[in-house]
């Protein structure tokens, strides 16, 4: 009785999930995520507790793959959320050139007149 009940839960909780992710504007997906890689940054130290305390060979192993498993959500997410923001940010501008001298280094102007540019 005990395993359905838990499988019944656990059923109801990744549809209530998918029905509360799809309702979810594209304008809000970005916080979301970031939020979502603080999560995994909270179960990657649980994994590593994991792997490293002295459980068993068993806990160990299974420690190490959970290490990897959320330090890879970890990256990948920020590497997302990074591309995310990049989608908001203009176009990127063009840097102003300094008019150039006749030795060719950049000429500064410091707002007194010289004699050649009176010519």
């Amino acid at each position: 009785m005990t395993q359905i009940f838990q499988l019944y839960v656990f059923i109801l909780a990744g549809f209530v999930g998918f029905v509360v992710i799809n309702r979810v504007p594209p304008l809000l997906h970005t916080p979301l995520m970031s939020a979502t890689n603080a999560i995994s940054g909270i179960s990657l130290v649980g994994a590593i507790v994991a792997a490293g305390g002295q459980y068993g060979r068993l806990a160990t192993i299974l420690g190490f793959i959970a290490v990897v498993c959320a330090a890879t959500n970890v990256v990948a997410g920020f590497l997302i959320t990074d591309r995310m923001l990049a989608m908001f940010k203009g176009p990127p501008k063009a840097k102003a050139e300094l008019p150039k001298s006749e030795a060719g280094t950049p000429k500064l102007e410091t707002g007194t007149p010289t004699p050649e540019a009176a010519k």
